[in-house]
């Protein structure tokens, strides 16, 4: 592309954003924590999902003090539902290290140094707290750019993400308040304007007359990605054991997928009744009344669980690792238990 021509895109953009860009309360604060805090939980996440959670967790944890000090438990309850609880994780051993350290660092490379913070992350706070000129490239920024420049690189190869990065270095304007909103402006571009999952809505770009891939009708095809390879799929037979008002949960290892968080009783593979009460039985418990099966499925990135759950009352305790509670209101419990979650809440209401 002539680089004259995506030179002059910071005007015309920056001024889209100030008048389009949607009131977000991230966006009405310079407070490193706080932005920290946003960019975290957006990442693979929704906005309209984010904005609750958002709320909940700064009204717990004001500061990145009280992030710190808080309970595990009571971190992992907040961002239950929210999905890639390692980000949760990561979040309090980042806070540790800043309260450690006296402050957030100032600057990218500072930035990067602390748990859960990559490239984009570093670059996101990095330009709207500090007002460095560092580009924040994620897949918004990588769509806007392949189709202003009708670039038919994979976006999924390194060295095109990095060329990207390069080319918004070089236009990276130069006075303090457009730098700490000119990656917020292309993210909020390719997020609200130059959509993924379907044509551009070209008509209301404040860029379309500098874009090569509106001029020659290639920006519906853009980006090119290699296509991921097929998810692997799991069977999971899940148990809703209730006994006097109770119901089983059992932790997850402290490592692995949904790591430390808390599960209702699961076996690989989908069994029937027979085999299930087998389970059970050798679980040391025997059951009383068969209630119901349900059905679910969950999709990570790279596996998917199809599971089938039995909601029956029990008598005995079961193994030792087994923990009996009358409420879940204290447990973080992955979403993807989100359906027997619901009909665990039901029978204990009950």
């Amino acid at each position: 592309m002539d680089k004259h021509i995506f030179q002059q895109l910071p005007p015309p953009l920056l001024a889209w954003y100030r008048i389009s860009a949607r009131d977000l309360p991230w966006r009405k604060t310079q407070d490193p924590y706080r932005i920290w805090v946003s960019e975290i939980m957006l990442q693979q996440t929704r906005v309209a999902a984010v904005l609750g959670y958002y709320a909940r967790f700064l009204e717990a944890f004001p500061t990145v003090e009280a992030l710190a000090s808080a309970p595990g438990e009571q971190l992992m309850k907040l961002w239950e539902g929210l999905g890639y609880y390692s980000r949760a994780r990561n979040l309090q051993k980042a806070a540790k290290l800043v309260v450690d350290r006296g402050g957030f660092p100032d600057n990218y490379t500072g930035l990067l140094e602390l748990p859960g913070v990559g490239d984009y992350t570093a670059a996101a706070i990095a330009s709207a707290c500090f007002a460095q000129p560092e580009p924040a490239v994620d897949g918004n920024v990588l769509r806007v750019v392949t189709r202003l420049t009708d670039d038919h690189s994979d976006i999924a190869a390194p060295q095109t993400k990095k060329a990207i990065r390069t080319q918004v270095q070089e236009v990276f304007p130069t006075a303090e308040a457009d730098i700490r909103i000119f990656n917020q402006a292309l993210m909020e571009l390719g997020a609200t304007v130059c959509v993924p999952g379907g044509p551009p809505k070209c008509l209301l770009c404040p860029v379309r007359n500098l874009c090569l891939g509106h001029a020659r009708g290639t920006a519906d095809r853009l980006p090119v990605k290699a296509r991921k390879p097929l998810r692997r799929v799991e069977e999971k037979t899940v148990f809703l054991l209730f006994r006097e008002g109770r119901v089983a949960l059992h932790k997850r290892p402290a490592s692995g997928l949904l790591a430390g968080l808390w599960e209702f009783p699961n076996v690989e593979g989908s069994l029937d009744e027979t085999a299930a009460g087998k389970i059970i039985q050798a679980w040391g418990m025997e059951p009383k009344a068969w209630k119901n099966r349900l059905s679910a499925k969950h999709v990570f990135s790279h596996v998917e669980w199809h599971m089938t759950g039995y909601t029956l009352a029990v008598s005995g305790t079961g193994p030792d690792d087994f923990t009996w509670l009358n409420t879940l209101k204290y447990h973080a419990i992955p979403s993807a238990f989100a359906r027997y979650a619901e009909e665990a809440l039901r029978n204990l209401e009950t």
